[in-house]
């Protein structure tokens, strides 16, 4: 069996109680060690760190020591798993804020040169698994996904992460998990 590095980012951003997000985080770190997969988990609700105010911040600024570890298991990550609530339509800001922090251009010196940005996770695959209130139904028909597409499209592929697989769980309010 191959086994592959993941890191499971839980974007939850409350972390002092349990959502169904720290749930279907656990769940998915238990079925990975299961099958001899190194798993990491990283809840982004839990780190603290400063919000980007400009791009001269973003291109040139340091990462924030509290978000160093993550980023580097995340650099070396053969899989993504990216769990967070559909909150006006999108990620939640702080889920935001972390891949802004997380995946600036700085990393792509640390991939091997900075033209090298769309091969930065080249090989790692990732699975987005995004809960909301609304049908799951409705978010994929009439409002077309489109926060997920953000995610997708324009930051995950855009820096090579390929295949990417969505899941979308509607209706959490009236679900319940037993943990």
């Amino acid at each position: 069996m191959i086994t592959k590095t993941i890191v499971i980012l839980q974007g939850h951003p409350d972390h002092k109680e349990q959502h169904l997000c720290h749930t279907l985080a656990t769940h998915y770190r238990e079925a990975a060690e299961a099958t001899g997969h190194q798993e990491t988990c990283v809840d982004v609700g839990a780190l603290d760190f400063p919000l980007l105010t400009s791009k001269v911040e973003w291109e040139t600024g340091d990462t924030p020591a509290t978000l160093l570890a993550a980023q580097d298991a995340i650099l070396q990550a053969k899989h993504l798993a990216i769990i967070y609530p559909l909150w006006l339509g999108s990620m939640p800001a702080k889920l935001k804020g972390f891949l802004e922090q997380a995946l600036r251009p700085s990393l792509t010196a640390r991939a091997a040169s900075p033209t090298k940005w769309r091969s930065l996770h080249k090989g790692c695959s990732a699975r987005v698994i995004v809960t909301m209130g609304m049908p799951g139904i409705a978010y994929r028909v009439f409002y077309l996904s489109q926060g997920l597409k953000v995610l997708c499209r324009n930051i995950l592929a855009f820096s090579g992460v390929a295949p990417i697989r969505t899941t979308v769980v509607g209706m959490v309010e009236k679900k319940q998990i037993v943990t």
